[in-house]
């Protein structure tokens, strides 16, 4: 009966992996023009005007622990030292945007 049951918890598990949607891609051409209207000001290019040295580049991203969609999105939400919050005025989806955007922008060095 235990070996009954295993099997079609093992069915249902797999039945409802193969065929559930999967989660939809980040929009990064709203990511670009969020991170225009919000915060190129301080980053146009992928720099930093405030602190040279952490710059939105990959290498920087990696070093200091930001190279993913999610360090990127705490930071758009939260801000750290001189960077602002933006939780407040942005939604969690125009956040993801964002993120999304920069990584992808950094793959590309921030070269178009």
């Amino acid at each position: 009966m235990k070996k009954i049951i295993s099997v079609l918890l093992l069915s249902v598990a797999i039945f409802t992996f193969a065929f559930s949607s999967p989660a939809l891609a980040a929009d990064t051409a709203n990511g670009a023009a969020l991170f225009k209207a919000n915060c190129a000001q301080c980053h146009l290019g992928g720099k930093n005007l405030v602190n040279a040295a952490k710059t939105l580049k990959k290498g920087a991203l990696e070093k200091y622990g930001m190279y993913s969609a999610e360090a990127i999105a705490t930071q758009i939400t939260n801000g750290k030292g001189a960077m602002p919050a933006f939780g407040n005025k942005l939604k969690p989806e125009q956040i993801e945007n964002v993120a999304a955007y920069v990584l992808e922008q950094a793959d590309k060095d921030w070269k178009k």
